[in-house]
């Protein structure tokens, strides 16, 4: 019977003695044991849904019923469960994962089961209701199991799953919760490429270690980076200078190395979903929208002759320059073409009408032929002028990170909009409020979230920080 895991984050200094070096047990057995655990349990949650389905429906015969199609079933599953890592590491730690993953698969299986007996004509005869039930009870019986096996996993190999170790060599201090941490002075552990008993000793205190950071000075990255590559582990020395560039990964090529600093946030097939989105939405709303446009267009004109639009340059994808089209809510006389003085609520420059139409977000219009040229999107980070300022400072001195929201179609509308993020940038905080949100959109794009901040939109077109 195994011993209880048991977690130690900081492990005292031993400074003598070959087993005493060990630091932590070794699970690639338990990982083992609870891989074929996790098999198990799904073979039973598959046996024992269908004979529940199949028997409330029809009864005893039902019983035999099942005994045909869960095994039919589960050797597909399997397959297709250890072919999308149901059972790896990743699942072992974060049970929603491995439920997804083992509840994919078996809508995977059920599909194939229904091809190969129906479409393929198969001499196979069972009930379609009852299967279709059985699979249904199945999921929900492999759910309910995989959540308890959660309790099994963490007693044989903890929470964490992996052994992590974090080796002090006088680098920046590492916070990893869970993880064994110790001081490679305290353990006289030294990458020394020609000393075979100084290797000897570090391998014999990674012996059992999955994962081990090494954190040291730069000059002795080169020599821990060696000594891990034949240490049998994962193995990573902390470089700060990653986080500094933000990097994403890394690769060799043509005798360098490569830092991966920036990806495109959207795929070909994502960007053509979005700008076939745009497109029929902003189309659309031209259509419907022509009789307002037309009855601003005169109200400007008849309070302050001059041109309808406001025609502004302003930053864009790729950090480019772009012409938005907005309708005119100054004076002719005191516009502000590179927008270096924000609208405040008692400013003089804006009309009568100009102030309503500010207030009611219709003075955006306009950019929706913005949308159909193709240089902003429905929803998107919003453009500013390039002399937009937060309290005193131009909005790149006070973050530089700003420039990393161009990497999108601005928009009509974003997800700072909503959140209220919007008007005049009095402060500091009030760029960095907005900022945050535009990073977090660039994050992760779907088109659902463009339509719920398009919904979201709608309540807050009319907003009182739009002077």
């Amino acid at each position: 019977m195994n011993a209880p895991f048991v977690v130690r984050p900081l492990v005292p200094p031993v400074r003598s003695g070959r087993d005493e070096l060990l630091l932590a047990p070794s699970l690639e057995r338990r990982r083992l044991q609870c891989y074929f655990g996790l098999m198990a349990a799904d073979a039973a949650a598959l046996f024992l849904g269908f004979a529940l389905a199949d028997y409330a429906y029809m009864g005893r015969a039902g019983l035999s019923e099942a005994t045909m199609l869960a095994p039919l079933l589960l050797p597909i599953f399997l397959t297709i469960a250890l072919y999308n890592s149901s059972y790896s590491i990743e699942a072992l730690r974060k049970a929603p994962v491995g439920i997804a993953r083992a509840q994919a698969a078996l809508l995977i299986s059920a599909t194939a089961v229904v091809f190969i007996a129906f479409y393929l004509e198969s001499s196979l005869v069972f009930s379609r209701r009852a299967f279709t039930l059985g699979v249904i009870v199945s999921s929900l019986v492999l759910f309910l199991t995989r959540m308890q096996m959660r309790t099994f996993v963490t007693a044989m190999c903890g929470p964490w799953v992996i052994n992590r170790l974090v080796i002090d060599d006088g680098g920046p201090k590492v916070e990893m919760p869970g993880a064994i941490r110790i001081s490679a002075a305290a353990y006289d552990l030294r990458p020394n490429l020609d000393d075979p008993h100084a290797m000897d000793r570090v391998g014999l205190v990674l012996r059992n270690i999955d994962r081990v950071i090494v954190s040291c000075p730069p000059e002795r990255r080169p020599a821990w980076a060696m000594t891990l590559k034949g240490a049998n582990v994962d193995g990573e020395v902390l470089d700060d200078v990653v986080m500094a560039l933000g990097a994403q990964g890394a690769r060799v090529s043509h005798g360098h190395g490569m830092l991966l600093v920036s990806v495109g946030p959207l795929g070909l097939r994502a960007r053509a979903v979005k700008r076939l989105f745009d497109l029929v939405l902003a189309g659309s709303a031209l259509l419907a929208l022509s009789p307002l446009f037309l009855a601003v267009a005169l109200a400007i004109r008849i309070e302050d002759a001059g041109p309808v639009f406001f025609v502004q340059r302003r930053m864009g994808r790729g950090n480019r320059f772009f012409r938005i089209f907005k309708f005119r809510s100054m004076t002719v006389a005191q516009a502000d073409g590179d927008g270096n003085v924000s609208a405040s609520r008692s400013d003089q420059r804006v009309t009568r009408v100009g102030r309503f139409i500010r207030s009611t977000s219709i003075d955006e219009l306009p950019q929706l032929f913005n949308v159909m040229k193709g240089d902003m999107s429905i929803v998107g980070p919003r453009p500013h002028a390039i002399g937009s300022q937060a309290g005193s400072k131009l909005f790149w001195e006070v973050d530089l990170r700003y420039w990393q929201r161009h990497c999108l179609k601005p928009g009509l509308s974003g997800l700072a909009q909503v959140r209220g993020f919007r008007g005049a940038t009095e402060s500091e905080s009030d760029l960095v409020n907005r900022l945050q949100s535009d990073l977090e959109y660039l994050e992760g794009w779907t088109i659902l979230r463009d339509i719920k901040i398009i919904l979201m939109t709608l309540r807050v077109l009319v907003h009182d920080r739009a002077f």
